[in-house]
């Protein structure tokens, strides 16, 4: 059996058939990076590249009208909402897509207030993104109440058993991340929406950080509304909001009052992003295109590919997380926020460390001298930080975050990397 024939097999990605699907590692300048934090925006493969240009070269007008560009503009968005509602497994038009996943969920909060009534009850993570806590921390000027599900220390994990204590009788929503972008760990979301369910609560969930390593079907989920980004899912900065239409229908519109029974538009006051919508279509076209590298049937089922196709992503991921943890483990005094091993459907690759007496900027200055891209700081999740005790939370954690695209040869210049410049570090004062 020859190499090629290996790497077509299910569960074995072939990396480098994925890496010719994207312009930045075919480019000299760029492709001598190793980019290590795509849990903060990942490169777009050519399929979205491409629509992105045809839209804004030749489409870029108002859709939906009569005249041919404006006709093709409106098709063109058409498949961008069909693609991700194909991700996803729902109607497309249970989705809003709006500029950010921030913004859709303060028009989400904003979409929710009037059916809340004074000493109503959220239950919050401090685990979370801010942009999943401090909308809805808003609505305590209403005399909404906030009950805060508090990570564990040292772990930075959350206890269901802490959940049981804070559900009652007047909780209305449970909000909570299916991935921290600083833990890694993958929350039980079935498991966490039941519990809001038998509290009659709406059951609300972050996928900013889960997105990029797993396919949600959001039908199955147990989830009322589930947000996420797709510039951190190989796409363009959009912010895809689904609801449960039974739940759609509830809510308070955020749009223009003449556009209120317009699906697309309802929760979405600023409107669609024309030219960044039709550019999604891309990521189907990218999922389409690694299925039939790797499988010798075709999946005709659009959402049924996704799944088998992040399945092949996360066996990847799992092997090289793996050989950056251990690494990281070896490091004098490095603490690993989270578990520190990495399972397929528990942890995704997205690792934040400390290391005594390193300052994490310093750390992530040796690393870029290497051309390797890392970050340091809070990352949007400061709760979480302070919640970790993270004494300098602006200076905070050091996070390197791979997806399916980051080869071997540069988990490998990473791992050297760590064990040679870490035990040596001094912390600058």
């Amino acid at each position: 059996m020859n190499k090629q024939t290996e790497q077509r097999l299910p569960g074995a990605l072939d990396v480098d058939f994925i890496r010719a699907q994207y312009p930045v590692f075919n480019t000299p300048e760029t492709a001598s990076w190793a980019m290590f934090e795509n849990a903060g925006g990942s490169y777009a493969p050519r399929q979205v590249i491409d629509r992105l240009q045809h839209f804004c070269s030749w489409t870029k007008v108002q859709p939906y009208g009569r005249f041919e560009s404006s006709i093709q503009a409106g098709k063109a968005m058409d498949a961008g909402y069909q693609a991700m509602a194909n991700l996803l497994n729902c109607d497309e038009d249970e989705l809003t897509l709006g500029p950010s996943t921030s913004l859709n969920f303060y028009v989400l909060a904003q979409a929710v207030r009037p059916q809340l009534k004074p000493g109503d009850e959220i239950v919050l993570t401090n685990q979370d993104h801010e942009a999943n806590i401090g909308c809805w921390r808003r609505l305590e000027e209403f005399g909404v109440v906030i009950r805060e599900w508090r990570i564990d220390p040292q772990t930075g994990e959350l206890s269901l058993k802490d959940l049981d204590r804070l559900i009652g009788q007047r909780t209305r929503l449970v909000c909570f991340t299916l991935c921290s972008n600083i833990v890694g760990t993958m929350n039980d979301c079935a498991l966490i929406c039941e519990k809001a369910h038998q509290a009659g609560a709406l059951a609300v969930g972050d996928g900013v950080s889960f997105a990029p390593h797993q396919v949600l079907d959001v039908n199955t989920s147990g989830l009322d509304l589930y947000l996420f980004s797709t510039y951190k899912t190989f796409g363009p900065h959009v912010g895809v909001m689904w609801g449960r239409r039974s739940v759609l229908d509830t809510l308070q519109p955020q749009g223009h009052y003449f556009n209120s029974e317009l699906p697309h538009y309802r929760f979405n006051p600023a409107g669609p992003q024309h030219a960044e919508i039709a550019a999604l279509a891309g990521i189907g076209e990218y999922i389409q295109a690694v299925d039939k590298h790797h499988f010798e049937s075709p999946e005709p089922d659009a959402h049924t590919r996704a799944a088998r196709v992040f399945d092949l992503f996360a066996a990847h991921e799992t092997i090289q997380a793996n050989r950056i943890l251990s690494a990281i483990k070896s490091i004098p005094g490095a603490r690993i926020i989270g578990q520190d091993q990495a399972r397929t459907g528990q942890r995704a690759a997205t690792i934040a460390l400390t290391i005594d007496g390193v300052r994490s900027g310093d750390a992530v200055s040796q690393l870029i001298q290497r051309k390797i891209g890392v970050r340091n700081g809070h990352f949007y999740a400061l709760r979480c930080l302070e919640g970790l005790s993270i004494d300098d939370p602006k200076d905070g954690i050091i996070r390197i975050s791979l997806v399916h695209y980051n080869s071997e040869e540069e988990v490998s210049r990473l791992v050297n990397a760590l064990e040679d410049l870490f035990p040596h570090c001094r912390r600058t004062v």
